[in-house]
């Protein structure tokens, strides 16, 4: 495929997704019935329970404990849950807008690009709704990810590609927690399930977007770009991953988690490692493909824990995919 036959292969793609963007789009406050009865939150609700497919929810520790503090646990778990991604969606929003504002007329990615920063603004209204409602005072992430969310942004206009590799960092392990429960057919608060229907459809655009935008820019890399970008991604990553997932230590007090189920859960246990590697099959997919793998980013991978076999092909079933 020649270059020019490339770039308009490309600008179709982000054409395909704008329109999508246009016809199939959501709106937090009209396509989630928030004062629906059925949907209202109420402190002994055991929907609330989690799981036992949940990391947590699994553990003995968290089966041994009061019906109602399982309750508390989880309504404290699904809020934290959601501020910490309504915070990661608000760095992205204010790096989309870094982005666009640094690009030409006519570039192909500005449309895209704001359709998804409009998308997301919908993402932290639902998400900041739920918080609100459920009525706890979470913090979200790690007090470092907090401090240091106004700065991030301002890598996306002179760093565009390692900026788009952390918007992956950030969706990717979201994406497939709630794929993950959406898929298992567990009864849950149907507010949960709503905004989970809602963020897994219009991310699906906004991951894809990710995935040209890296495809079609790799190619222009330098050898220098190449090697550093193959080091930084998987600890892009981790780091990532961890400040999104993994309970800060103010949550790890506020619900007296002991220390050894949070290693159990956070990523020790063999079964815990294996989800934490199962987060990036598809990123290891697309690095593969943009020549990031070689013999010194695998070891890097390997540091980070989460290396294992490529994806086949995007959201391949886990049962395949590990």
């Amino acid at each position: 495929m020649t270059a020019s036959t490339t770039r308009i292969a490309y600008e179709q793609t982000l054409q395909t997704l704008s329109t999508a963007s246009v016809h199939q789009h959501f709106d937090a406050f009209v396509d989630i019935p928030w004062d629906d009865p059925d949907y209202a939150v109420i402190p002994d609700d055991p929907r609330w329970v989690l799981p036992s497919f949940d990391p947590l929810g699994s553990t003995t520790w968290y089966r041994s404990l009061p019906v109602q503090r399982q309750i508390e646990i989880g309504m404290y778990m699904q809020a934290n849950t959601m501020k910490v991604g309504l915070q990661f969606e608000q760095i992205l929003i204010s790096g989309l807008m870094h982005y666009a504002l640094s690009l030409p007329n006519n570039s192909p990615e500005f449309r895209y690009s704001t359709h998804e920063a409009t998308e997301e603004c919908h993402h932290t209204q639902m998400f900041q709704e739920l918080v609100n409602r459920i009525g706890i005072d979470v913090a979200g992430g790690p007090r470092w990810f907090r401090k240091l969310a106004p700065l991030m942004p301002l890598a996306a206009a002179p760093l565009p590609f390692g900026f788009f590799v952390g918007v992956l960092a950030g969706e990717e392990p979201i994406d497939h927690v709630q794929k993950t429960m959406l898929r298992s057919g567990h009864e849950r608060h149907p507010l949960v399930t709503r905004i989970m229907q809602i963020h897994v459809a219009e991310e699906a655009r906004h991951i894809g977007f990710a995935h040209q935008y890296l495809q079609y820019k790799a190619p222009k890399l330098s050898a220098r770009q190449r090697a550093i970008m193959g080091v930084a991604t998987p600890i892009v990553m981790r780091v990532l991953c961890d400040a999104i997932l993994k309970p800060t230590r103010k949550m790890q007090r506020d619900l007296g988690i002991p220390k050894e189920v949070v290693d159990e859960v956070w990523w020790d246990s063999e079964h815990s490692s294996k989800v934490l590697r199962d987060m990036f099959g598809d990123v290891r997919m697309l690095c593969t493909e943009l020549g990031l793998m070689n013999r010194f980013s695998r070891r890097v991978w390997k540091a980070m824990r989460i290396d294992g076999r490529p994806s086949r092909y995007r959201s391949e079933p886990l049962t395949r995919a590990s």
